[in-house]
């Protein structure tokens, strides 16, 4: 029998397994226009984490008892819908289960790039667009520039490492222990800054930026963010993707140097990666050029099964991934 994760109660600070829940799945006939997939590998990412608050937001909060939702992988093994056949292997959101019954406008066939059908949720997938739109688009960056990277050993940040410096940029970026630190540096980057070393990371940063910055791709938020903006140059851009750091916590981030954003002129953007899902093809053809030309490299970490989903997803908060958190089921 089918079985899919819910969410059982709503977190206060970070999640625990007790607010997880596995439950069996009721076997369903397919309808006109469905496919029925057997998931083959399930993403989880840390924008989940909002969803499990019953707060408005740009996406529905998981409703309780209900199948969380998610990026996954997985191959069809029944379809009633043209242009879907058993084996094709599709990209689709109804993860956190081992089979999904979904209408087929919901599911993409895998693009032939001849790469892992795993990349598609990671480096060719949301975090990689989410990357690409965000540093080349809303960070406007470009050739010359001093890029600045939080969480550069996640699976948004390394493709943002890798992608500036296929496009001339120097990087710096930041990331926890010396094990990620190194693999950062072996994407390209040209300083890597270890936020776990103890030194105040303003310090750290002005020692490998003496001339500032002029990008700065945020995961991460607080004392990040707050470096970045006094090491700033003139008319800076600030990609905000994420702020990982209080989606557990809840408590404002301090920005010592918020005042310069007025005299430098800095531009601060967050952005949403499904703003430029039109734009796939544009972000698979140069994604698609840099991989086969051996620029681009792929990290993963690994749950194998199921069960492990919530192991998965509380290790995104404690720095149990070095690329892209992927379940084989």
């Amino acid at each position: 029998m089918a079985q899919a994760w819910t969410l059982a109660s709503r977190p206060t600070g970070t999640p625990t397994h007790d607010n997880f829940a596995l439950v069996d799945l009721p076997t369903t006939v397919l309808e006109p226009g469905q496919l029925r997939i057997a998931n083959r590998w399930l993403s989880v990412d840390p924008y989940m984490r909002g969803r499990m608050n019953d707060v408005k937001s740009y996406t529905p909060p998981f409703a309780l008892g209900e199948p969380m939702q998610g990026g996954a992988v997985g191959e069809v093994i029944e379809s009633t819908a043209d242009g879907f056949a058993a084996g094709d292997l599709v990209l689709h959101m109804a993860g956190w289960r081992d089979e999904a019954v979904i209408p087929a406008g919901q599911a993409q066939k895998l693009p032939p790039l001849g790469v892992d059908p795993q990349a598609f949720l990671g480096q060719l997938g949301m975090p990689g667009m989410t990357a690409y739109f965000g540093l080349l688009e809303v960070a406007s960056a470009k050739a010359g520039d001093v890029v600045f990277v939080s969480a550069a050993a996640g699976a948004v940040g390394s493709t943002v490492v890798q992608i500036a410096k296929a496009k001339g940029m120097t990087v710096i970026g930041s990331a926890g222990g010396a094990d990620k630190c190194a693999w950062v540096s072996s994407l390209g980057a040209d300083a890597v800054i270890d936020y776990k070393q103890g030194a105040p990371l303003m310090k750290q940063l002005a020692a490998v930026a003496p001339n500032g910055i002029d990008v700065y791709f945020d995961n991460v938020g607080g004392e990040h963010l707050d470096a970045a903006l006094g090491l700033a140059n003139e008319r800076a851009r600030f990609a905000i993707c994420g702020m990982i750091e209080m989606y557990n916590t809840g408590a404002p981030t301090q920005l010592r140097f918020a005042a310069r954003i007025i005299g430098a002129r800095i531009r601060i953007q967050g952005f949403i990666v499904s703003d430029y899902m039109g734009r796939a093809g544009e972000f698979y053809n140069e994604m698609g050029g840099w991989l086969q030309n051996g620029q681009l490299v792929r990290e993963e970490t690994i749950h194998d099964g199921l069960a492990s989903m919530p192991d998965a997803f509380l290790g995104l908060f404690s720095g149990g991934n070095k690329g892209k958190m992927l379940v084989r089921v």
